[in-house]
């Protein structure tokens, strides 16, 4: 007879029997919620698959260029693929963009001019934005380059400010920034009809003003994409979801044709803009990224559940509640205490493919106020799509869970997370 799963684990991994029976009584209570997300993962497939079968992708779109990258003809499919899925007039698709912040930056800078202001509607975005909105002094921000800063913090149960907003809407006001995700935050996430409702809101007091949608973490999660609700811009990292935690680097910004034109302006430069632009060897893993997004996001999804259903079992505040609808793949976990957080952050790495003999500590991260203890071992530096956890050493000591290139990896995770506290002696099962 074989070696049980419950065997590997207790004898690779150090997760007790007492571990593995409390999971398996959270995963009875989860079945309808795995079903759902399956259910939308499949739906989501197809659309992709749609997509890809539209824009006629064929084995030459696969090959990449050099130089220039005149003529890309796979580059260019793609990044009509992707306005396809994300149902978007265009869409710029580039290696040349290294992360969620850079093209968050592309986008604002090339959209906004000197007297402009920038709004908010939703508190306090990523720490990461402070240095490009200017509310840190950067050479090359927004404020250095005369554009302001508004912002309207939401209410006391999360939800928008309507009234604060309206006031805060003025003639200057060109562009307005929506952050679905909470980031570092105790926040909730929003769904597509909630910034779909904002942004109604918006462009009834005022229709030229751009919306602009901060999708780091939420593609795929659920089956309705903003795009069809009046964002002028939709922007995101490929080392998160529409990766599928094969493409090595990349973003995408996906929008209303000028606006898509004024970003390959800034990107790359004035006449030349979406024209150039080499994909190397990249191409293939750009398109196999998004055809598996949909299912890698779904066991991102399911890992996060787990998560939430687990520790709220074992006394802790969860943020989505496991009850609750989804709009990224983030689990914030209040854990109390910075022992918590650095052993829940250990127990992380250790479950990781690569690097798992790292020990993580918190550290001055560039872009953030705090220390910061980041655990990943991922095949690709800082992909977020795959198992990572991470947060700022800071009261309520929240950290939060992403990723899982499959839900069996996630489960893993959890449970030598759980495994781990319990041996610091700061849970009981």
């Amino acid at each position: 007879m074989g070696t049980t799963t419950e065997e590997l684990y207790e004898k690779s991994f150090g997760i007790s029997r007492e571990v593995t029976d409390f999971s398996r009584k959270v995963l009875k209570e989860l079945a309808d919620d795995f079903r759902r997300i399956d259910d939308d993962a499949e739906y989501n497939q197809a659309c992709v698959v749609a997509a890809m079968q539209k824009e006629g992708v064929a084995e030459m779109h696969l090959s990449g260029t050099t130089g220039y990258g005149y003529n890309d003809e796979g580059r260019d499919t793609l990044e009509r693929v992707y306005a396809d899925i994300f149902h978007t007039e265009d869409a710029l698709v580039r290696p040349q963009i290294v992360c969620g912040t850079q093209a968050l930056n592309i986008a604002l800078q090339a959209n906004l001019r000197s007297g402009d202001e920038m709004l908010s509607p939703v508190g306090k975005p990523y720490d990461t934005m402070d240095e490009i909105i200017g509310l840190r002094p950067c050479p090359g921000s927004l404020a250095d380059h005369g554009v302001t800063y508004e912002q309207v913090d939401l209410k006391e149960d999360g939800s928008f400010d309507y009234d604060g907003i309206r006031e805060a809407i003025h003639p200057r006001t060109k562009l307005v920034e929506i952050q679905r995700s909470k980031g570092y935050s105790s926040r909730p996430s929003f769904t597509v009809q909630q910034v779909a409702e904002l942004i109604r809101f918006i462009k009834s007091i005022r229709s030229d003003i751009l919306c602009m949608v901060d999708n780091c973490y939420c593609e795929f999660v659920g089956r309705e994409q903003i795009g069809d609700f009046g964002a002028d811009m939709v922007v995101g990292s490929l080392i998160k979801n529409p990766g599928g935690g094969l493409s090595p680097c990349g973003g995408y910004i996906a929008g209303t044709k000028q606006c898509v034109e004024a970003a390959s302006y800034q990107l790359y430069s004035p006449g030349l803009g979406r024209e150039v632009g080499p994909t190397m060897d990249m191409n293939k893993l750009f398109y196999q990224g998004i055809f598996l997004a949909p299912v890698i996001t779904a066991g991102a999804l399911k890992g996060a559940v787990f998560a939430a259903k687990a520790y709220e079992k074992l006394g802790f505040s969860c943020f989505p509640a496991s009850t609750e609808s989804r709009a990224d793949i983030v689990e914030a976990i209040e854990l109390k205490s910075p022992e918590a957080m650095i052993a829940f952050c250990t127990a992380i790495q250790a479950a990781a493919p690569v690097d798992s003999m790292a020990a993580p500590e918190p550290w001055d991260m560039p872009g953030y106020d705090d220390p910061v203890i980041m655990a990943a071992g991922a095949f690709v530096q800082g992909s977020s799509i795959e198992l990572s956890a991470d947060g700022p050493i800071r009261p309520p000591y929240t950290v939060y869970l992403q990723g899982g290139l499959t839900w069996e990896h996630a489960k893993l995770g959890v449970l030598m997370s759980i495994q781990r506290l319990k041996d610091k002696g700061i849970i009981r099962l």
